[in-house]
């Protein structure tokens, strides 16, 4: 699946993979929440963050917003758990629909809970974003 970026995400990934060295797969820029969460290619991790925290660090005065990292999997599964990795997540179950949506239904620990749907929603709404552009995952559903 091909995500289609704004001109805004093309700058930001410019920037992002010049300060890091990093290689970005995908962006989403949050104006209500003042952040720009970068989706990383497996493995690069580290060299997005940086020793201690400088490089991102460096990224989030360059770009005068908080700045999230996500690292990407080929495995839905696996990548859901990375876009909420602040929760323990149970188990994943994906089920398509009768209209043929793809719809992932997570068991997540009622500790951690909160912190999946984040301050207002924000975090279920980044993952169901990202989830969609690169799985083409219709919905993500906490129970």
């Amino acid at each position: 699946m091909s995500v289609k970026l704004t001109t805004n995400e093309i700058k930001y990934i410019s920037l992002f993979e010049t300060t890091t060295g990093a290689t970005v797969k995908d962006c989403i820029i949050d104006d209500e929440h003042n952040r720009v969460t970068f989706l990383v290619k497996k493995g690069d991790m580290g060299l997005a963050i940086g020793k201690r925290g400088s490089t991102i660090g460096k990224m989030q005065k360059s770009v005068d917003r908080s700045v999230e990292i996500i690292e990407h999997s080929d495995d839905p599964g696996e990548f859901i758990k990375n876009l909420l990795s602040s929760s323990k997540i149970n188990s994943i179950e994906f089920t398509t629909d009768a209209k043929g949506n793809k719809i992932a239904t997570l068991d997540v620990d009622s500790k951690t809970k909160h912190s999946a749907i984040g301050k207002d929603g924000q975090n279920i709404q980044r993952a169901r974003q990202f989830a969609k552009r690169q799985f083409e995952i219709s919905n993500i559903i906490i129970k």
